[in-house]
Protein backbone atom coordinates (compact mmCIF):
# COMPACT_ATOMS: atom_id res chain seq x y z
CA UNK A 1 0.00 0.00 0.00
CA UNK A 2 1.27 2.85 -1.31
CA UNK A 3 -0.53 5.51 0.69
CA UNK A 4 -1.23 5.96 4.64
CA UNK A 5 -4.08 4.07 6.00
CA UNK A 6 -5.30 7.64 6.46
CA UNK A 7 -4.61 9.13 3.23
CA UNK A 8 -6.91 6.05 1.30
CA UNK A 9 -9.97 6.60 3.93
CA UNK A 10 -9.93 9.98 2.99
CA UNK A 11 -9.74 9.51 -1.08
CA UNK A 12 -12.19 6.81 -0.68
CA UNK A 13 -14.48 8.65 1.70
CA UNK A 14 -14.10 11.71 0.28
CA UNK A 15 -15.31 10.08 -3.33
CA UNK A 16 -19.16 9.50 -2.40
CA UNK A 17 -20.07 13.02 -1.24
CA UNK A 18 -22.22 14.23 -0.37
CA UNK A 19 -23.40 10.83 1.09
CA UNK A 20 -22.01 9.93 4.15
CA UNK A 21 -19.42 7.04 4.05
CA UNK A 22 -17.12 5.46 6.58
CA UNK A 23 -13.95 3.36 5.62
CA UNK A 24 -12.10 1.58 8.08
CA UNK A 25 -9.28 -0.44 8.06
CA UNK A 26 -8.00 -3.36 10.19
CA UNK A 27 -4.38 -4.04 11.43
CA UNK A 28 -4.08 -7.27 8.01
CA UNK A 29 -5.14 -4.38 6.02
CA UNK A 30 -8.72 -5.66 5.29
CA UNK A 31 -10.88 -2.83 4.64
CA UNK A 32 -14.96 -2.53 5.32
CA UNK A 33 -16.60 0.48 3.44
CA UNK A 34 -20.58 1.66 4.29
CA UNK A 35 -21.94 4.00 2.35
CA UNK A 36 -25.34 5.88 4.45
CA UNK A 37 -28.46 6.71 2.73
CA UNK A 38 -28.42 9.92 4.48
CA UNK A 39 -26.34 11.99 6.93
CA UNK A 40 -29.33 11.57 9.13
CA UNK A 41 -30.17 7.81 9.43
CA UNK A 42 -28.02 5.03 9.71
CA UNK A 43 -29.65 3.16 6.89
CA UNK A 44 -26.80 1.75 4.94
CA UNK A 45 -27.07 1.76 0.98
CA UNK A 46 -24.00 -0.42 0.66
CA UNK A 47 -21.74 -2.64 2.56
CA UNK A 48 -18.38 -3.84 1.64
CA UNK A 49 -16.12 -6.26 3.58
CA UNK A 50 -12.96 -7.86 3.54
CA UNK A 51 -11.51 -5.62 0.62
CA UNK A 52 -7.91 -6.57 0.20
CA UNK A 53 -6.06 -2.90 0.63
CA UNK A 54 -2.60 -4.42 0.49
CA UNK A 55 -3.30 -4.30 -3.28
CA UNK A 56 -4.36 -0.69 -3.51
CA UNK A 57 -1.00 -0.06 -4.65
CA UNK A 58 -1.45 2.91 -7.30
CA UNK A 59 -4.60 5.88 -8.24
CA UNK A 60 -5.23 2.93 -10.74
CA UNK A 61 -6.35 0.24 -8.60
CA UNK A 62 -7.88 3.00 -6.03
CA UNK A 63 -10.19 4.29 -9.19
CA UNK A 64 -11.67 0.81 -9.86
CA UNK A 65 -12.25 -0.11 -6.55
CA UNK A 66 -14.06 3.14 -6.35
CA UNK A 67 -15.53 2.69 -9.69
CA UNK A 68 -16.94 -0.81 -8.05
CA UNK A 69 -18.32 0.61 -5.21
CA UNK A 70 -20.50 2.86 -7.11
CA UNK A 71 -21.93 0.21 -9.77
CA UNK A 72 -22.85 -1.91 -6.40
CA UNK A 73 -24.10 1.56 -4.80
CA UNK A 74 -25.94 2.16 -8.52
CA UNK A 75 -27.20 -1.46 -8.63
CA UNK A 76 -28.49 -1.45 -5.02
CA UNK A 77 -30.80 1.64 -5.70
CA UNK A 78 -32.40 0.58 -8.91
CA UNK A 79 -33.06 -3.21 -6.72
CA UNK A 80 -34.60 -0.91 -3.92
CA UNK A 81 -36.68 1.21 -6.78
CA UNK A 82 -37.55 -1.97 -8.51
CA UNK A 83 -38.51 -3.47 -4.87
CA UNK A 84 -40.68 -0.19 -4.08
CA UNK A 85 -42.26 0.01 -7.61
CA UNK A 86 -43.47 -3.68 -7.04
CA UNK A 87 -44.93 -3.57 -3.77
CA UNK A 88 -47.20 -1.19 -4.77
CA UNK A 89 -48.49 -3.01 -7.86
CA UNK A 90 -50.00 -5.67 -5.26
Amino acid sequence: MFLSALELRNIIESSFLPKRCQCSLSPELKMTVKVYADGGTDTLDLLRTDIDAQHLNSCREIHELIADLRTDLGNHHVQSEHRRVVGKAF
